[in-house]
């Protein structure tokens, strides 16, 4: 069952169902031309349809770990993103946690994720909460690591995702193979985007 057909059967079907895409520079849609329109955020909205209002919470260099150079749940995107009260939110940290000066605080990588889930979970929307595993590093530059993407962080975010009865969305596998839509090795272009919103909106509409 869809969450459009949830809230009909609720009686609500007049309201629009409230998509938050909490993320860094790839949500964001850095290095793509057209990123308002391209960015996977947005691309996901055109899929899903004038049903749901989909919102692009992405903020370039920003990590999960709060005592990391830019954590993102210090920024004022973060509150607006909680203030909104959305329905469904979409997490997709942890590429620039994989930096060295990042990672060294890598054990408190559960519970900075498990801080940023209670900001969105005690909602009075109680949106359903998606934790995505960040996309391939096919050329490492800026410090980032993706041997600690996929053997570290990849296997963190669907472990706390498992315990916390959260859905987990894979992106980092199905995209092994497409590394030229990738420009300079991290950041996907609008064709990658489409791949990544294409397989969120399936987990959207299919759960």
């Amino acid at each position: 069952m869809s969450i459009v057909l949830s809230l009909n059967v609720l009686g609500q079907e007049d309201r629009v169902v409230k998509v938050a895409c909490i993320g860094n520079s790839i949500t964001y849609g850095s290095g793509i031309k057209d990123r308002i329109n391209d960015a996977y955020p947005a691309q996901l909205g055109k899929k899903l349809g004038t049903a749901y209002d989909t919102r692009n919470f992405g903020f370039s260099g920003r990590t999960l770990l709060q005592k990391a150079d830019y954590p993102y749940m210090a920024e004022t995107m973060f509150f607006e993103a909680v203030n909104w009260k959305p329905d469904i939110v979409i997490i997709m940290l942890g590429t620039n946690d994989s930096k060295p000066y990042n990672w060294k605080y890598k054990d408190d990588f559960e519970s900075d994720y498990s801080k940023m889930i209670t900001a969105f979970d005690t909602l009075t929307s109680h949106p359903i909460i998606y934790l995505v595993a960040p996309v391939p590093v096919f050329k490492e530059c800026c410090a980032i690591s993706n041997a600690v993407v996929k053997n570290e962080i990849y296997p963190l975010v669907k472990d706390i995702a498992k315990k916390k009865g959260l859905r987990f969305i894979d992106l980092y596998y199905p995209l092994t193979e497409m590394g030229e839509m990738f420009p300079d090795g991290v950041h996907p272009n609008a064709e990658g985007s489409g791949v990544m919103a294409r397989i969120i909106y399936k987990q959207i509409i299919e759960k």
